[in-house]
C-alpha cells in the first residue's frame, strides 16, 4: 500500500504468469491460467494446490441497484458437507479491524430446490448454515459506497470492488476453485481486472484469496495500453477526462516500470493492470495486489504535486515484489477473522518507501536535491517524535491494528513503521554496502530475497530473513543493525552511516509557525488529528482529536502535508476544512511561534574521490566493481 496495507492470500503450484483481461460483458474471451503468488506451504495453500479436485464455489453479483448502493450476491455452495461456517473478512486493505458485516443488509439461506435451510449468525461477522449436505444457495444484500482503494463502491457512475469487502465464504471450501459472475450489468460498461475470464462475463480464481487479490473496475473507463520488456501494461482511469492528461501519465508509468523491473532483474507476469482513480474531493492512496494495483489521487494533488502520481505508482509497483511475493512468514496465511499481527511491517512498508524513492530516483523522476530533501524530512519525522526513543521498529509493526485510534497516534505514543522503516532501509543500503566495500547494496538483498524465497514459494521468517539476506550479500554480521535499530531503540548515528557518501546531517535551530496539533497520515487518508498542544488556539478555534484535515488553506491535503505547514509563516491565519462525524466544517486561527529543529543533509567539508563514486553508486542504485577505490 502507499503508506497503505494490503490483502493476504495463498499460493499455488502453478505458473508464474498471469493474464489481465478486460472486455464488454457481452464478448466472448477465452483464457485459461492460474494466479500464483509465494505464500509457503500452509494448509490452505497445500489445499489450494488441489483445487481443482475441491467442487467449485459459485459466486453472482447483481448490479441492479446503483441509487441505493446495493449489491445482490448469490453464494451457490456444492453439496457436500451437510453444515457450513460462512465468514464474510473482519478486515482487508488496511490493517484495521473494519467489520464489513456492518454493511450486510439481510441474510437468507435455501436449498436446490428453494426451500428455506436453517441459517444462523455465530457471531459479528459469521454466519452457519445447516442442512446444505445437497448444496446451498445462499443470498444476501450489502451496501457499498466506500469510495477509494481500500474500499468498495457501487454508483451510477461505477463498480469499483474490492471483493472481500463483498463476499462471504464457506470456511471449508476456501481453498475449493471460484467462478464469479456479474449481472444486470449496464450495457456500455466494461469491466477491468486482472482475473481470466471463462466466458462473457464470467471469471474464475483457484481459490477464494486468489479471488479476492483481483479488484474489479466496472464502468466507462478509458484505458492506455503498452509494452515495454516483454512485459504488457494497461492502464485504466476512471475520471473526469478534464481532470488528466492520458498522455502525461502513461510515460510515467513506462518509466517506473522499466525501473523496477531492472532494479529487480524480474518480472513475475506477462500483464500488470494500473487502476487509477482521481477524485475531485478528499481521498488518495493505493492498494497492492499480485498483478494490478488500485490508485487515488486527488484532482488538485495531481495537478499541484508533480511528485504525488509518481510516489505512490512506484511504491504500489514495487509491492509485486514486496509483500505479494517476498512475503513475512508471521502474515501467512491470512486470517480473514481476526488482527494478523506481525514485526516485520518496517521491512514489507517501510523500505518500499525507500525503493519507491530509489526508482523514482532511476527513472528521472527525482533528482539528487529533492531527494536528500526528503530523506532529511524522515529522519526529523523520526527525531521529533519522543515515542522513537521507547518504540522500535518492530513493535510499531504489531501495533498497526492500533492506527485507527486517536490516542495512539499521538506523537509521545508512536512512530510509524512506514517512517522509522523508510529510513532503516537507507542506513541498511548504506551499511551493507560499507560492509561489502561497495559490492552489494538493498537492490541485491531484495533480489537474493526474491530468489530464495518468492521464487521458491517461501515466506522469510521476519525481520530475521532480512538480516539473513543482508549478510549472505555482504559477507558481514549485521545482528548489531537488528538489535539496536529494528528490535532496538538505540538512537541512530546518522553521520557514521552517512560519511561514506560525503554527507552528515545538520541540525539548526530555527523559528517556525506553531499550528497547535499534530497529524498523523495513514495510508494516504486526509491527515488525522493525533494531538492538540496545551492551550493550543488550534483548540479554542473548534479543532479535535480525530478530526480529518480535508484542506490546508485552499489545497486538499496530500502526502506533502507537513511541508505545507512548515512554509506557513508565524501570524499567519490557517484555514482548516475539517470533517467531524461525516460532517465538513471550516475554522481558522492565527499561528503563533515555536523553536524547533531543522534537519538538512550536507556534504562534508571535503568530500574524497572515493565518497563521491560510492555517492553516485548508491543513487543510481548500482554496486561497484570490487577493484574500485572505496571510502
Amino acid at each position: 500500500m502507499s503508506p497503505h496495507l494490503e490483502l493476504l492470500h495463498s499460493r499455488v503450484a502453478s505458473p508464474r504468469r498471469q493474464i489481465a483481461t478486460v472486455y464488454p460483458f457481452a464478448l466472448f474471451v477465452p483464457a485459461i491460467c492460474v494466479l500464483t503468488v509465494c505464500l509457503g506451504t500452509s494448509p490452505v495453500v497445500r489445499a489450494a494446490a488441489n483445487s481443482a479436485e475441491l467442487p467449485g464455489v459459485r459466486y453472482t453479483v447483481s448490479l441492479a441497484d446503483p441509487q441505493k448502493h446495493l449489491l445482490r450476491v448469490t453464494l451457490d455452495i456444492p453439496a457436500g458437507a451437510a453444515d457450513h461456517d460462512l465468514q464474510l473478512p473482519v478486515w482487508n486493505a488496511l490493517y484495521q479491524i473494519r467489520d464489513f458485516s456492518q454493511y450486510v443488509e439481510w441474510v437468507r439461506a435455501k436449498d436446490r430446490t428453494g426451500h428455506p435451510l436453517p441459517l444462523h449468525l455465530l457471531d459479528k461477522s459469521r454466519w452457519k448454515v445447516s442442512g446444505a449436505g445437497d448444496g446451498a444457495q445462499i443470498e444476501y444484500e450489502i451496501f457499498a459506497d466506500n469510495p477509494g482503494p481500500y474500499g468498495a463502491q457501487f454508483s451510477a457512475q461505477h463498480a469499483f470492488l474490492n471483493l472481500a469487502e463483498v463476499l462471504m465464504y464457506p470456511v471449508d471450501l476456501r481453498a475449493a476453485s471460484m467462478q464469479l459472475r456479474f449481472t444486470n450489468v449496464p450495457p456500455n460498461w466494461r469491466v477491468a481486472t486482472a482475473l481470466p475470464g471463462a466466458r462473457e462475463n464470467q471469471f474464475t480464481a483457484g481459490n477464494y484469496d486468489l479471488l479476492v487479490d483481483a479488484p474489479f473496475e466496472i464502468g466507462t473507463f478509458r484505458e492506455r495500453d503498452f509494452d515495454q520488456g516483454g512485459g504488457h501494461y494497461r492502464v485504466v482511469v476512471d475520471a473526469d477526462p478534464a481532470d488528466y492528461n492520458m498522455d502525461k501519465l502513461v510515460p510515467t508509468v513506462r518509466r517506473i516500470v522499466t525501473a523496477a523491473t531492472s532494479w529487480m532483474n524480474d518480472r513475475p507476469f506477462d500483464t500488470y493492470l494500473f487502476l487509477y482513480h482521481f477524485p475531485r474531493g478528499p481521498g488518495g492512496g493505493g492498494m497492492e495486489h499480485s498483478y494490478s494495483t488500485a490508485i487515488d489521487v486527488n484532482t488538485s494533488v495531481l495537478a499541484n504535486d508533480e511528485h504525488a502520481f509518481a510516489d505512490v505508482t512506484a511504491h504500489e509497483f514495487f509491492h509485486l515484489w514486496n509483500v505479494k511475493r517476498i512475503r513475512p512468514q508471521s502474515l501467512t496465511p491470512a486470517d480473514y477473522s481476526k488482527e494478523n499481527y506481525t514485526t516485520a511491517l518496517w521491512f514489507s512498508e517501510g523500505v518500499t518507501n525507500t525503493v519507491q524513492d530509489y526508482l523514482c530516483l532511476q527513472a528521472g523522476l527525482l533528482d539528487e536535491p529533492h531527494y536528500l530533501t526528503r530523506l532529511a524530512g524522515e529522519i526529523g519525522e523520526l527525531e521529533r517524535r519522543p515515542a522513537h526513543r521507547m518504540q522500535s521498529a518492530e513493535e510499531a509493526s504489531l501495533d498497526a491494528w492500533l492506527e485507527k485510534y486517536s490516542p495512539y497516534l499521538v506523537p509521545a505514543r508512536s512512530i510509524s513503521y512506514y517512517n522509522k522503516g523508510d529510513v532503516l532501509g537507507v542506513m541498511l543500503d548504506l551499511a551493507v554496502r560499507d560492509g561489502s566495500h561497495g559490492t552489494a547494496s538493498l537492490r541485491d538483498v531484495f533480489r537474493w530475497m526474491n530468489q530464495n524465497y518468492a521464487q521458491k514459494g517461501r515466506p522469510f521468517p521476519d525481520s530475521d530473513g532480512v538480516r539473513q539476506a543482508a549478510e549472505t550479500v555482504s559477507h558481514a554480521n549485521f545482528a548489531w543493525f537488528f538489535q539496536k535499530y529494528v528490535a532496538g531503540t538505540e538512537e541512530i548515528p546518522w553521520d557514521d552511516f552517512l560519511k561514506s557518501v560525503g554527507l552528515h546531517l545538520l541540525r539548526q535551530s530555527t523559528i517556525t509557525a506553531e499550528p497547535g496539533f499534530w497529524a498523523v497520515r495513514n495510508s494516504d487518508a486526509p491527515p488525522l488529528v493525533s494531538g492538540l498542544a496545551q492551550d493550543s488556539d488550534a483548540g479554542f478555534a473548534g479543532l479535535a482529536v480525530g478530526d480529518s484535515i480535508l484542506e490546508i488553506n485552499g489545497r486538499v491535503t496530500s502526502s506533502d502535508f507537513r511541508q505545507q505547514l512548515a512554509e506557513l509563516q508565524p501570524g499567519e491565519t490557517l484555514h482548516l476544512l475539517i470533517r467531524r462525524d461525516g460532517r465538513e466544517r471550516q475554522i481558522a486561527w492565527k499561528m503563533r511561534s515555536r523553536e524547533d529543529l531543522e534537519f538538512e543533509l550536507k556534504d562534508l567539508d571535503s568530500v574524497t574521490p572515493q565518497q563521491k563514486a560510492r555517492r553516485a553508486a548508491w543513487l543510481s542504485g548500482q554496486d561497484q566493481a570490487p577493484d574500485e577505490p572505496h571510502p
